[in-house]
């Protein structure tokens, strides 16, 4: 197996410590607690205090930052269908954990959904609209930003809504998958993923109310259909599957990108490394080689010169006798 391939599975098991049972049900959990947490902010808090940037990119961060560091160590914390996708196509979640962890967080949204529409207090005069209108995610008619914008004749269009919620989800995604490794620590994994949502509220809560998770979007539209709401954001939510889902293509894409060129550097590298060993071996080899014949050669030259010098000293004795 390749490093690659051996990165991609260690990164792919390095979650799979508990049953799968065991976390589908903190992908269930994790997700049900997060999106509560929004629907609660974005109901009571707005519709009572008004709309205020700050709060909303922060809560959202935190909330999000919170629910993954508790449930980082069980399966991940991914609590986003398009952050799954995105790990399953890199190798670092496998196909059928994905699949169950997708759907665990679908119905998360659901049944936080459906609890906040249950408790919210309504009457008369106090009806679901006005609860809702800034928690739903939608464009145009159904942009939070709808009314203010009716005033001068103007609105966010769906173009505007598809940039914001793909450059948004782009960094969402981007930061989850990057620190989802064994290296990272769960405070940095967490800090990273609340810090990407916070900056990614900032940007799309004014336009469309801040998606960047179908489960979230899907939640809250499921309940709030038949609230009286200008635009019905079950017509919209279309927009905040395929967002999400293009955005974690076109990370895979080039974290994919971006290893095969890493391994492609690393086998050349590798191969010139062999190669200068090789040489160097083959030099070793041929200085000993020259070593050896200087050694063969110059013995037959030393026998040479004791045969010379006996006769030089027989001579010599011959005369010395005469």
């Amino acid at each position: 197996m390749t490093d690659t391939g051996s990165q991609r599975a260690s990164d792919a098991a390095s979650c799979t410590k508990e049953p799968l049972a065991v976390r589908v049900g903190a992908e269930l959990a994790g997700s049900f607690i997060v999106f509560f947490a929004i629907y609660s902010f974005t109901t009571f808090g707005t519709a009572l205090f008004g709309i205020n940037m700050a709060f909303i990119a922060l809560a959202t961060g935190i909330a999000y930052a919170a629910v993954t560091l508790v449930f980082s160590k069980v399966s991940g914390g991914q609590l986003n269908p398009a952050i799954t996708l995105a790990a399953i196509l890199t190798g670092k979640t496998k196909v059928l954990d994905g699949i169950l962890y997708i759907i665990a967080q679908v119905l998360g949204g659901i049944a936080a959904g459906a609890l906040i529409v249950r408790i919210l207090p309504t009457t008369e005069t106090l009806t679901a609209k006005i609860w809702l209108t800034d928690a739903v995610n939608g464009f145009g008619n159904g942009s939070v930003s709808a009314s203010t914008l009716s005033s001068v004749s103007a609105s966010f269009d769906i173009t505007l809504a598809v940039v914001v919620e793909i450059i948004a989800s782009i960094v969402v995604i981007a930061a989850a998958v990057a620190t989802m490794n064994k290296e990272t620590t769960a405070v940095s994994h967490a800090a990273a993923i609340g810090f990407a949502y916070g900056l990614g509220a900032a940007m799309t809560y004014p336009v469309t109310g801040a998606g960047m998770n179908p489960a979230r979007s899907t939640g809250i539209a499921l309940f709030a259909r038949n609230a009286g709401l200008s635009q019905n954001p079950l017509q919209q939510l279309w927009v905040f599957w395929i967002c999400p889902i293009l955005a974690a293509a076109i990370v895979a894409m080039v974290m994919i990108g971006a290893q095969l060129l890493r391994d492609n550097a690393n086998a050349k590298q590798q191969l010139a490394d062999d190669t200068a060993a090789q040489q160097n071996a083959a030099d070793t080899d041929a200085l000993a080689l020259s070593g050896d014949e200087a050694e063969t050669a110059a013995e037959p030259a030393d026998q040479a010169g004791q045969e010379a010098s006996a006769v030089s000293e027989h001579d010599a004795d011959a005369q010395i006798e005469q």
